[in-house]
């Protein structure tokens, strides 16, 4: 359906300069008097030398600035500017809604160009590492249904999560004020937030791989802290602000974090495009920071290689990613430089045997390499996927399924909403990467919020997913069950409140409460 343009108009509301008010007659209001040219030259004498003050009230687009049209979402109908391109695939010539891209069964992929070229790495990866990869690939299981949920978790917005590497049932979440939240949905009710870890945005964390109960992160207040879970107990492990704040042009904020267990370090990037490394053992900073993107531009991603963990791969806002060697990190001796359009939010080698690349950027593509031992100039492929987003919004990264032996199953948070039954939703996508085709859109009629936070647990069939300050778990469906099964839904904050009072209860243990059942 077309979308429809408002016919409402904004008259011009003009101000007598004069402070004197004139009385007016009801007929002065309700017709037009018609004065002749002699009394209209004795008023302009009268009003000679009052300039009268004009405002006039007209459309502003607020993609372009400009007046005469409107731009934008209006429910689930996304308003295209006739000035700037496609909103979603960034080509002209159609709009958002008539996109031949976006279609709700089968998004659109673009096949980049690539050369041929031969590498001996390449026969050997396809000799000793090819083996492992299953040649029957096998049935995805797609967590769709919404098992429990918490609401209101965080006093701000969702920014990264990350699951307990040992207990399956254990979720941390970090938020835009420093929060760290650690919940344990297998009970629902076991929920604990850190408030004193951070000032500003965690963007950040991985586990100590020689203690599951320690924690690092990352944040925007320039340090690097490490938590233990059990006690809440922090120290900050680097602190690149020890004077406080002097000025924009010398805070530095910490978003790319990685942990590399051979060497026992730690690895974090800021945004100035350094990058800088501390010893695990010793938990003091190892060597001078290097310059490892354009200098004065952020670095939002680190990921090692799983098998070669000296290959280090980063991204940034400088729209590349990059991949180095981390025996010889030098400004510009970068092994591979990987074009993008516009900002690269994220950048992860393929979990199992590391010879993919997966991208996300803010040009509406998601780029994926086949080899890393072979040509790199252009991606395998480019899908096209709606993630670039213009509010305040933590970015959206497309995330591997470590289960899949296949290597071909991602997901991403949608930015462009859906109607589904008269309901603007934003789904949860599962691509195929390996033919650019949507396996499926997770939904529930409840969650109206953007989800650009997801994590796939890599032992069970789990989906975390990070809406607005509230977490979901999804679990797929199970056929065999006729009713519609109840969710386990934590109410927290003012919304708990509310509800613990009118049920006339003040505890949050009581599973009363917590119980909610979707409308769908």
């Amino acid at each position: 359906m077309a979308p429809q343009s408002r016919t409402s108009w904004f008259p011009e509301v003009v101000i007598d300069g004069d402070t004197e008010s004139e009385e007016s007659s009801s007929s002065d209001a309700d017709e037009e008097e018609v004065l002749p040219e002699e009394t209209i030259e004795e008023e302009s004498k009268k009003n000679k030398g009052k300039t009268p003050i004009t405002i006039s009230l007209k459309k502003v687009c607020k993609v372009c600035k400009k007046t005469g049209h409107e731009a934008g979402f209006r429910g689930a109908t996304y308003i295209d500017c006739p000035m700037k391109p496609c909103f979603l695939c960034k080509m002209h010539g159609h709009t958002t809604m008539t996109c031949p891209h976006r279609v709700t069964t089968d998004y659109g992929i673009v096949t980049a160009p690539r050369k041929s070229a031969t590498n001996p790495l390449e026969f050997v990866f396809q000799r000793q590492l090819q083996p492992r990869v299953p040649p029957i690939k096998p049935a995805y299981v797609i967590p769709d249904q919404v098992h429990c949920a918490v609401i209101r978790y965080h006093s701000r917005r969702v920014t990264c999560l990350e699951f307990h590497p040992t207990n399956n049932s254990i979720l941390l979440s970090g938020d835009k004020k420093g929060q760290l939240g650690i919940w344990d949905f297998g009970k629902v009710h076991e929920k604990t937030v850190y408030e004193n870890i951070h000032n500003c945005i965690l963007n950040n964390m991985k586990f100590n791989p020689t203690n599951d109960g320690s924690l690092y992160a990352t944040s925007s207040d320039g340090t690097i802290s490490c938590t233990d879970l059990e006690t809440g107990i922090s120290f900050s492990l680097m602190n690149l602000n020890p004077n406080g704040w002097e000025g924009p042009s010398s805070w530095r904020m910490l978003y790319g974090l990685e942990v590399n267990s051979d060497k026992g370090v730690v690895l974090v990037t800021d945004n100035f495009g350094y990058l800088y490394m501390a010893d695990i053992r010793s938990n003091n900073v190892m060597c001078e920071p290097n310059l490892i993107h354009k200098k004065g531009t952020k670095v939002v991603g680190l990921n090692c290689n799983p098998l070669q963990p000296d290959l280090l791969l980063s991204c940034g806002n400088d729209h590349f990613a990059r991949i180095w060697d981390m025996r010889r990190l030098e400004a510009g001796s970068s092994l591979y430089n990987l074009e993008h359009k516009r900002v690269v939010s994220s950048a992860y080698f393929s979990p199992l045997s590391g010879s993919k690349i997966l991208t996300t950027s803010l040009d509406n593509r998601i780029r994926v390499w086949d080899s890393i031992f072979g040509n790199l100039d252009y991606p395998s492929r480019e899908i096209v996927h709606s993630h670039d987003f213009n509010r305040y919004l933590t970015a959206f990264r497309a995330e591997w399924d470590a289960k899949d032996s296949s290597e071909s199953l991602v997901v991403i948070g949608r930015y462009i909403s859906e109607n589904y039954d008269g309901a603007a939703l934003h789904p949860i996508d599962f691509i195929n990467i390996s033919t650019g085709q949507l396996v499926a859109e997770v939904m529930d009629p409840n969650i109206t919020t953007i989800s650009p936070v997801n994590k796939l647990h890599p032992r069970e069939d789990i989906l975390a997913s990070g809406s607005s300050r509230s977490l979901f778990i999804w679990r797929p469906k199970k056929p065999d069950i006729a009713q519609p099964r109840e969710k386990r839904m934590l109410l927290c904050g003012e919304v708990g409140k509310k509800l613990s009072k009118k049920h006339g209860n003040n505890s949050d243990d009581d599973s009363d409460n917590d119980i909610f059942r979707s409308k769908g």
